[in-house]
């Protein structure tokens, strides 16, 4: 979860100072704007925590290698995001998406304190690029993913 910790900060001071008006413009070339990557964050994160939730009731013990989500990061890769974390078109505050990401980052971290590690690693979910990966994983894949959409969010800040 540090990792998790130290990103979802990088995030936030990343955004500090941007006004509704600059979070929510989209970039001349296309894509989403800062908001909407905010709002894809939350709902990634959300869903992960649903999933892991899911897996530990409903999931078989199955051991699966360690698979390389550090590669998250790298954005030569374009990954088209599921439609289930597909931001929604709605202007939305600074405000909200810091409430609804801290919400989000709660639920995972009241898993990662509140399970054991042994469960999660003998647990697994299908994750889209990685295959199938044990829900230990699924954790700091948050933090990278999270770390790939800030190398975005620095991109369109230049452009504002």
């Amino acid at each position: 979860m540090k990792l998790n910790d130290e990103v979802r900060e990088t995030l936030l001071d990343e955004v500090t100072g941007l006004g509704d008006e600059e979070l929510n413009k989209r970039p001349s070339s296309g894509g989403w704007s800062i908001a909407q990557i905010m709002e894809h964050l939350y709902l990634m994160e959300r869903a992960v925590v649903y999933n892991i939730q899911h897996a530990l009731e409903n999931g078989s013990i199955k051991e699966v290698s360690s698979k390389p989500i550090e590669l998250t990061v790298n954005r030569s890769r374009k990954v088209e995001a599921p439609e289930f974390v597909q931001p929604s078109e709605s202007s939305m505050t600074l405000k909200d998406l810091q409430r609804k990401l801290q919400t989000s980052h709660e639920a995972l971290r009241g898993i990662y304190t509140t399970v054991d590690q042994e469960r999660l690693v003998e647990k697994t979910a299908v994750h889209p690029v990685f295959g199938e990966m044990n829900l230990f994983q699924w954790i700091p894949f948050v933090g990278y993913h999270e770390q790939r959409h800030i190398d975005q969010i620095k991109e369109i800040k230049e452009t504002l």
